[in-house]
Order: structure tokens, then C-alpha cells, then sequence
């Protein structure tokens, strides 16, 4: 169980946050100069060394997004020109992609950003760059709402790039795309010039999540005992919207959480919490309203975080699975002690811990950290971040791409790199964990000096 520090400040992580960004940039700068980026977007580390992995161009926007964080968080200019020039020459295909669910990844990680730091002058451009940004995460936006398979008894979900009866629990993290796309006024038009509400897939793919890929110990299924478990995929027939089961992709099974899967819905929930406060009762009313979306919203969040903490070794780092099957040999007693990256029987993933400590931190904000629960969540993610600003999981090696380590891909396809001496793999970096180490790291430091950080500013009408 996550032994929480209760005492740790955001500040006092200033001065590892200061060696994080350093680390960082000169990451960036190694692999813009080493990678051969004709073979396509990196995606994972190999022997220290970027490579990429066909499935679906999901992690593009993560490069190029953390150069636009990198800037954020140093003011080195270097790293703006690069995340301006490549979001302009690079990124059009991601805005008008319709065959991924992947758009609130791609593109308010790279756009999205930049709109951002446009509207709080931190660097100057026409209009004309500020429209740019508006017009492709107004159409991203739209794209990604297109993916609609509706479920029986009304409602839908955006659907994965599996296919119209596949609903990821990642989706909900990148719904990013759907709240910019609304709060800057856009109206998606489909057939016969049908306005369909972008509010309205948002907070119905959010339900769907809510109710179908999250678990609250109330007896669903045979392993539907503690509250919290998430799955990666649920699925429903498409000839009458009715759901069938669980699956996963990524993870072990469908009765087993994969734990990158639940930091996505840890840091999804809140974050929509946080938007839906911007959001009028009147538009919330024919949703639902407020009280009940909210509630419900509410209530996946907590019981996420809350499985993350019971079942996430003292650190804050995770084991890629919470019923990996090998676990068990590691010892009755695994979770009372820090995470090992270098044990014999399963690998950690660090990537779930830079998204998921994120989400710890927003769900305590929104609660108030003045509240006893709001506490707890908060000070968990800050005890969580301080694990990856240090060695085994932060990358000291000036010549390894990876800024941190132990990330796990897919385990149940064997993609990811087992080192020499080793029976699981260790060692290596993702696209997406670093990309939101960076993220949580600058959101961190913007707490620490007082500030804030939510990825829809710049964002309205």
C-alpha cells in the first residue's frame, strides 16, 4: 500500500524538479539529433535508444507536446520553435485522423499547449497562429466525436480503434479533445446538418466509462470485489447496444487491472470534474444535470485513486498489473514494500505512476486540500512524483533517451525489451510515460509557486 507522506510540500520538490527539467531538455535535444525519423513516430525505448512500434500513431503529439512543455517550464526558447514547427509541418494528419480515438493525446498535447501558453504571453504570435491552434482543436475535436457507437437505454461511447463495439477505459484522459473543441464554440454537423452537442459525447463517453469499465464492488461479475478495479475494454454488441464483457488489450484479462488503464481514468475524471465547474447549469440540464454527472464523475475518480493507493507498492509505483500472474511468487507481503523494477517474476510501469500521480493530485485539489480526503489523495501524488524524480526511475544517463524508466508497453504481445540477465523488462522509457512525467512535473512546479495548470487554458469562445 502507498505509504503516503503527509508532511511533503510542493516546493520541497523544487530542487529535484530543477535536475528533472535539466535531465529533460537535453533528452529532447538527443533524440531530435539521433532518431531516424523516417521510420516513423517514436514510441519506446530500446537499449536506451527511441524506436518505434506499429499499431497506431499515438505518441507523435507526445514528442512534440514536450517540447512545448519544456518551454513552459525553462523559457528556452529552442524547445518552442521546435514544438511550433513540428505541430505546423507534422501534425495536420492526427486533426482529421477518424480511424484512432487517440485525438485528445495528439493534438491538446501539441495545439493545445501552444494555444495555451499563446494566451498567457509567454511568447508572441499573430492572430492568425492563435486561429490555427483554434481551428485544428475545434476539428480534432469533431473527428474524435464521430466515433460514436450508440449503448442500449441511450447514451454512447467514442469508440477505439479496435472497432464499434470496443470502448477503452484510455478514451476518457483523451476526451481532452471533445472539452476544447466545445469551449471554443464549435458545432460538429453530421448528416442533414444534425448538430450533434460535443458536451453531449463528453459527459455520455464519461458515463459509459463510469458505469461499464469501472468496477465498484457491487457484485457485477463473479470478480467484482473491491471497489475501484478498472477494465481495458469493455465490450457491446453493436446490433443492440447491449454490454457483453470485459476484455483487455493490454492488460492480463478482462477480471484483472492493468494499471496504465486505471491511471488513465485516475487523471480523466478529474480533470473533467475541473472542467464541468466552467460549465453552465443550463448546458449541463438536458445531460442530465449537474448533480448527478458530477456525482457520478465523482465517485469513479475516488474509487480509482483509492484501488491505486490499496494496491500500489509503498513508493507509488505500480506493478503492471494488478493480477499479473506471477505475482505471488514475489511474496504475500510485495505491496508493503517499495516497488522492485529488477525482481525475477513482473515488471513494474512507471508510465502509470506519471499519469496517475497527476490524477491524485487534481482529485485532492478539487476536493480541497484542507478536507481530510483531499489531503490523502494529494499528498499521495506528491509522494508518488518524488519516487520518479529519483533513481531507479529517473534517468540519469545523458546518453539514454529515456527520461524515465521502467515503462511498460504491451506485455501480453512481447513488445517491450527484456535486458540481458533479466527474466522481465526493465530499463526503458515510453513516449507517452515521459511526456507525462513532464506534464506532472510542471503542474507540480506551478503549485509549489502558487500557479496552476489545466490543459483547456486558452481555450474559449
Amino acid at each position: 500500500m502507498l505509504d503516503i507522506d503527509h508532511d511533503l510540500t510542493a516546493r520541497d520538490l523544487a530542487p529535484a524538479l530543477a535536475r528533472f527539467w535539466e535531465l529533460s531538455g537535453t533528452k529532447i535535444r538527443r533524440i531530435e539529433g539521433e532518431y531516424d525519423h523516417a521510420k516513423g513516430t517514436p514510441v519506446f525505448t530500446v537499449r536506451g535508444k527511441y524506436t518505434t512500434r506499429g499499431w497506431t500513431e499515438w505518441t507523435q503529439g507526445f514528442e512534440y507536446g514536450s517540447a512545448a512543455l519544456q518551454f513552459d517550464a525553462t523559457d528556452d526558447p529552442w524547445f518552442l520553435e521546435f514544438a511550433r514547427r513540428n505541430t505546423v509541418g507534422k501534425m495536420a494528419p492526427h486533426v482529421s485522423h477518424f480511424g484512432v480515438h487517440d485525438h485528445g493525446f495528439n493534438n491538446v498535447s501539441t495545439y493545445g499547449n501552444l494555444l495555451r501558453l499563446l494566451a498567457e504571453g509567454r511568447f508572441e504570435g499573430s492572430d492568425w497562429e492563435a486561429e490555427f491552434y483554434r481551428l485544428a482543436l475545434k476539428l480534432s475535436g469533431a473527428a474524435q466525436a464521430r466515433r460514436w457507437t450508440a449503448r442500449a437505454g441511450g447514451g454512447g461511447f467514442i469508440y477505439s480503434f479496435n472497432g464499434p463495439h470496443s470502448l477503452f477505459v484510455d478514451t476518457v484522459r483523451s476526451c481532452r479533445a471533445l472539452t476544447v473543441s466545445h469551449l471554443l464554440g464549435h458545432r460538429y454537423l453530421d448528416e442533414g446538418d444534425r448538430e450533434i452537442s460535443l458536451l453531449g459525447r463528453l459527459v455520455e463517453h464519461c458515463r459509459s466509462t463510469a458505469l461499464f469499465s469501472i468496477y465498484y464492488g457491487e457484485g457485477r461479475d463473479s470478480y467484482d470485489t473491491e471497489p475501484g478495479r478498472t477494465t481495458h475494454e469493455a465490450v457491446f454488441n453493436t446490433n443492440d447496444g447491449q454490454f457483453r464483457c470485459p476484455n483487455a488489450q493490454q492488460g492480463f484479462s478482462g477480471f484483472t487491472t492493468w494499471t496504465r488503464g486505471l491511471a488513465w481514468a485516475m487523471v480523466g475524471f478529474p480533470e473533467q470534474l475541473e472542467f464541468l465547474r466552467a460549465v453552465p447549469d443550463a448546458e449541463l440540464e438536458p445531460l442530465g444535470g449537474r448533480g448527478d454527472i458530477e456525482a457520478l464523475f465523482l465517485r469513479a475518480a475516488r474509487a480509482t485513486c483509492d484501488f491505486y493507493i490499496a494496491n500500489t507498492p509503498t513508493d507509488g509505483v505500480p506493478y503492471w498489473d494488478t493480477g499479473a500472474p506471477d505475482l505471488h511468487k514475489l511474496g504475500d507481503a510485495y505491496l508493503d514494500r517499495a516497488s522492485d523494477p529488477f525482481n525475477a517474476h513482473e515488471p513494474v510501469d512507471s508510465s502509470a505512476a506519471a499519469i496517475g500521480a497527476q490524477g491524485l493530485l487534481r482529485l485532492g485539489r478539487y476536493l480541497g486540500t484542507d478536507t481530510p480526503d483531499g489531503k490523502r489523495y494529494f499528498q499521495a501524488g506528491l509522494t508518488t512524483l518524488r519516487t520518479l524524480l529519483s533513481e531507479p526511475y529517473l534517468s540519469t544517463d545523458e546518453a539514454h533517451h529515456g527520461l524515465i524508466l521502467h515503462s511498460i508497453y504491451h506485455r501480453p504481445n512481447g513488445w517491450d525489451h527484456i535486458p540481458e540477465g533479466s527474466a522481465i523488462p526493465n530499463g526503458e522509457s515510453s513516449m507517452w510515460g515521459d511526456y507525462h512525467a513532464r506534464e506532472l512535473a510542471l503542474y507540480a512546479g506551478r503549485l509549489g509557486d502558487g500557479g496552476d495548470y489545466r490543459f483547456y487554458g486558452g481555450c474559449s469562445r
